[in-house]
């Protein structure tokens, strides 16, 4: 079936919302690049109303819910089966985007999404609805693991895309190297552009003396270890107070409800409030806190767009990692990811991450002029992306 397409807009899909910083650090800068206007299809209007994105979109478009109608769900699994339609779940999530409602251009967001199992069948289907219907589509700023493009499913899948940017270049190789060499592309997370917000800053803030650490529930469930992630980021506090005069700021990049980082930043908050050292900074939207994190001496970070915000702003970083996307964007700025990367699936003794940051501590004003040296330039390539989205 192919619709009657509109050329009026772009349609930046899989967005899974602003209450993933990430995903709202993403959309706020890629849709300052497009050509054209963008149509956001997103599963929580309400968390992208209530952050940045509200200035920069009158409207969401809401996909829709097959789960939460009873009806709707069997009459759609019966179509599946019966007519041998894998598609048809995602022609009704999506169908203010496809069908009469069909534009030429459509770019999947999300960065990783591909590094998640159970993102897979929703990725593939949507691709593929949209060119069964003679539309184009981009995957766009996407980090994949080697691995993955093992299975035919997949590459089946990125042959199917007009186009790919991967944000890294070992994605880029690993694509390469996997006999997808068409149409693909190296540009830098476009998140690199974010704006900068400076909010005012919060009490116990001490300028000049602040570390921001940030700490996720995702790095935990990847650890080889139970509980070593806490372990070691309560020692790393610790070390900070005792050996150094340097202040924590723990900063959330995620708020959902599933995936919070509040929660160990809660009990790491709680650990340590007494010190009179340690703050809890609030959530906020993507540029106000990358205003935080830009404020910071150094930074310590799990969510890879909080060390994004970290690394834009020139600020010495490492990175509490657990897939390629972080080892990726570490060798692409550093020409290497030892010493910038701490994988969370190595951390083997507590001590692990005193370890790594008492390198960067002795090494912070040396990552901080290369990063001022460099950033202009790739901030610069990560902009040179327009021209590719202009062109198709």
């Amino acid at each position: 079936m192919r619709g009657i397409m509109k050329d009026d807009k772009i349609v930046l899909y899989m967005h899974a919302g602003s209450g993933n910083h990430g995903c709202e650090a993403i959309v706020n800068s890629l849709c300052r690049m497009l050509p054209k206007p963008a149509i956001l299809m997103t599963n929580r209007p309400k968390e992208d109303e209530t952050y940045s994105l509200k200035e920069l979109y009158s409207s969401f478009v809401q996909e829709k819910s097959i789960e939460k109608n009873v009806f709707v769900h069997t009459w759609y699994y019966l179509k599946r089966k019966l007519l041998h339609d894998p598609d048809c779940f995602m022609e009704y999530r999506y169908q203010d985007i496809c069908g009469k409602n069909l534009h030429r251009l459509n770019i999947s967001i999300g960065g990783d999404n591909y590094c998640y199992d159970n993102m897979l069948d929703r990725l593939i289907s949507a691709n593929r609805m949209f060119h069964r219907q003679g539309a184009k589509t981009v995957l766009y700023g996407c980090s994949i693991e080697p691995e993955l493009l093992k299975r035919p499913e997949i590459m089946e899948d990125m042959k199917r895309y007009d186009a790919i940017v991967a944000r890294e270049s070992l994605t880029f190789a690993a694509l390469q190297e996997a006999g997808i060499d068409k149409n693909i592309h190296l540009y830098p997370d476009s998140a690199f552009l974010l704006e900068t917000k400076l909010a005012p800053l919060p009490e116990g803030w001490v300028p000049g003396k602040m570390l921001g650490l940030n700490i996720s529930p995702m790095i935990v469930d990847n650890e080889k270890t139970p509980g070593i992630t806490m372990q070691n980021y309560k020692a790393l506090i610790s070390h900070i107070l005792e050996t150094t005069d340097l202040h924590i700021a723990l900063i959330p990049h995620v708020v959902w409800e599933s995936n919070d980082d509040r929660k160990p930043i809660r009990q790491l908050y709680e650990a340590f409030a007494s010190t009179g050292r340690v703050i809890e900074l609030p959530d906020g939207s993507a540029p106000e806190l990358k205003g935080y994190i830009s404020r910071c001496e150094m930074f310590i970070g799990a969510r890879t767009h909080a060390t994004i915000a970290a690394y834009s702003s020139c600020v010495p970083t490492l990175v509490v990692g657990y897939s390629i996307k972080a080892r990726g964007i570490a060798k692409d700025l550093f020409g290497t990811d030892e010493g910038y990367v701490l994988p969370v699936q190595a951390l083997a003794k507590k001590e692990d991450l005193v370890n790594a940051f008492d390198w960067l501590y002795q090494n912070a004003q040396a990552q901080k002029s290369h990063l001022q040296q460099i950033m202009p330039d790739y901030c610069k390539k990560a902009k040179e992306a327009e021209n590719l989205l202009r062109e198709l």
